[in-house]
């Protein structure tokens, strides 16, 4: 088995779960990884769409932000933001992919401020198009490290919709139903999100965790599956195309 880091894990884990043919809406950093080692593994159809308009491109190397020209580079159209958005809104992106500073039980994500948004201790970056893409794409999926802070049972602020308080509350927010938080891929394990509580649930660990690590390392009560799988470690495969076409400069996966 080829030694692989947490990142290198979060990276394949996420990149598993993109269906070849699907649409998905992505920034830079660890999501974009995972959707360009999709493509060049087992998703090849896999398109891709960029916040600042770029269209399915095939990316030449990884981006630094959604306006990189490289997000346009041999692209099928390179449009704008609102067309992206109204892409979105039409219900024509199955995944996209969120991170954030705190994430609650029921997945709604912070990125605005730690503390009081008149009075913050930390003033964060804000949405971008976090909200909209959360709130139009059929599935959202989140990529962060896990701690108690990070996992927490109130958010200070919410920057993007999740199941907001809980059952049917984003329908009754507005939000077009079927719509909503998918999986939350962390350095520890997968978790979903039970249907009929809507509250996040591990159903997966990653190689070298254990149940006890993941709960000790969250700040709210997590639901367990029934049976609880095991993620599979990254493939000597997936781990050369990482390495060497995804991120050679060792950008998002570390040089460890």
């Amino acid at each position: 088995m080829a030694k692989h880091n947490v990142m290198e894990q979060m990276i394949c884990a996420a990149a598993r779960l993109l269906e070849n043919g699907a649409t998905v809406a992505v920034g830079t950093g660890a999501p974009c990884a995972a959707a360009m080692l999709a493509q060049k593994t087992h998703a090849p159809d896999l398109l891709v769409l960029f916040e600042a308009g770029g269209v399915a491109p095939i990316l030449p190397e990884m981006p630094i932000s959604v306006g990189d020209s490289r997000t346009f580079f041999k692209g099928v159209m390179a449009t704008g933001m609102c067309e992206i958005m109204e892409t979105c809104q039409r219900g024509l992106v199955d995944y996209t992919f969120l991170g954030g500073a705190q994430i609650d039980k029921f997945g709604n994500l912070n990125s605005t401020v730690i503390g009081s948004y008149a009075d913050p201790k930390v003033r964060l970056p804000g949405s971008g198009g976090a909200n909209d893409f959360a709130s139009f794409c059929w599935r959202t999926m989140v990529i962060t490290p896990q701690d108690r802070r990070r996992f927490t049972e109130h958010i200070d602020y919410v920057t993007t919709p999740g199941f907001l308080s809980g059952p049917n509350a984003r329908e009754e927010a507005g939000l077009p139903p079927g719509t909503g938080p998918y999986r939350v891929i962390t350095n520890m394990a997968v978790m979903d999100f039970e249907e009929t509580t809507r509250r996040m649930r591990v159903i997966s660990l990653h190689p070298g965790f254990t149940l006890d690590e993941v709960i000790q390392n969250c700040g709210f009560e997590l639901l367990v599956a029934d049976r609880l799988a095991s993620t599979e470690p990254p493939t000597a495969s997936e781990l050369e195309i990482l390495r060497s076409e995804v991120d050679p400069s060792r950008l998002i996966i570390g040089r460890s």
